[in-house]
């Protein structure tokens, strides 16, 4: 490669990485907790709940419902929704099924009693502040979509520093450090060395974070276009009788979509549903198909099946991108990986700006001569 090549590719690694180097930095930090969220919550909130009546046979989902809406009397269900870990069902209640959020109740029932059951511990107030901070800087989607551009700059940065690290290392053993040389060398070697181990992951977890960042715009986008288009075919007047029964409607949505298990349930007139039909979520059943979603309409007069539709692709890239990000699909052992691949890349990025401000200090073409000659 020719030495103004070099350069160029040289400019361009440094200046996608320090543009980015700060906000990386800060996502990495934050980022190495909530690779152990559930085991940090788990430690934070031990309390045990149990059911009333451990071992005894569920209680219907229309028992279920019609015990959560005698809490609430006035009110008509939204959603449905299912805890993994305890048999609880959680509804959600509000004045209208197109109720605001503010105006919406929501209430975890024990399946084997019909009563009330705790929410789930929730975020300790350092997890909340750190997936806030991490997601979108309390800007909202603007601090999503500027954490994109960031991370879509360390994307660059990652396949211009591949590029580089053939001349750098062309006249070295793969790997090699130069530990007899000066400071910034070592440095330099040690960078390189880690850039090029961490490469693959750091591209993993660098796109994926990138499409994390446009959850929004994706998701608005498939319930005005994919969603929209399915709940248009089937659009009709508002229920103006007693629903069909729950039950016989999530059972017919289940065996309409094999090998998916029950996500939750829009209610008719909710935001994700027609005026007339239950809208059933469904999802994969191994812990990397579980994050993609099947809606299924049924007809909530008579429980007829009415439709379903497959996620396009850019959602389906979306829900695969979550549990990648985290590393939170492979038990334990994936989760103290990605958090050693977390720290290489912390110690990547501190010792990318030492290198920076080094190269201030005695000369690029200096640094140049120096870094890609052979050690001695």
């Amino acid at each position: 490669m020719k030495t103004a090549t070099i350069r160029g590719w040289a400019f361009v690694h440094k200046w996608t990485s320090l543009v980015c180097t700060l906000f990386l930095l800060m996502l990495c930090i934050t980022g190495l907790p909530l690779i152990f969220h559930d085991e940090i919550e788990g430690a934070l909130h031990d309390e045990v709940w149990a059911p009333a009546n451990p071992g005894e046979p569920y209680l219907t989902l229309d028992e279920i419902l019609a015990a959560a809406l005698k809490r609430q009397p006035g009110e008509v269900p939204i959603f449905m929704s299912f805890d993994i870990d305890r048999p609880v069902v959680n509804v959600t209640t509000g004045p209208t099924a197109d109720a605001p959020g503010a105006q919406m109740h929501f209430m975890p029932i024990d399946r084997t009693s019909g009563e009330p059951a705790p929410p789930v511990g929730g975020d300790s107030g350092v997890m909340e502040f750190l997936l806030q901070l991490h997601t979108d800087m309390f800007l909202g989607l603007p601090g999503m979509l500027f954490l994109g551009a960031m991370g879509f700059l360390f994307v660059i940065a990652i396949v211009s520093g591949v590029v580089l690290y053939a001349p750098f290392m062309t006249k070295l053993e793969f790997g090699e450090v130069r530990r007899k040389k000066s400071a910034r060398i070592k440095w330099l070697d040690y960078h390189n060395l880690l850039g090029i181990v961490a490469t693959a992951w750091l591209l993993v977890v660098g796109l994926t974070g990138v499409v994390n960042t446009l959850e929004t715009p994706i998701i608005d986008a498939w319930r005005y276009t994919e969603l929209a288009d399915l709940v248009a075919e089937h659009e009709g007047p508002p229920l103006t009788r007693a629903p069909a029964s729950l039950d016989a409607a999530v059972a017919r949505a289940v065996a309409a979509a094999p090998g998916m298990e029950l996500q939750f349930v829009s209610f008719p007139g909710s935001p994700f549903s027609t005026d007339s039909h239950y809208a059933v979520f469904l999802h994969g059943e191994t812990p990397l198909t579980e994050r993609i979603i099947t809606p299924v309409l049924i007809d909530a007069a008579d429980g007829a099946f009415e439709g379903r539709r497959e996620m396009p692709w850019y959602v389906k890239a979306l829900s695969l991108s979550r549990p990648l990000h985290f590393g939170d699909y492979g038990g334990l052992f994936l989760k103290i990986l990605w958090a050693a691949l977390d720290i290489f890349t912390i110690i990547i990025l501190g010792s990318g700006v030492y290198l920076w401000l080094a190269k201030k200090r005695v000369g690029e073409k200096r640094f140049f001569s120096e870094a890609v000659a052979p050690a001695e």
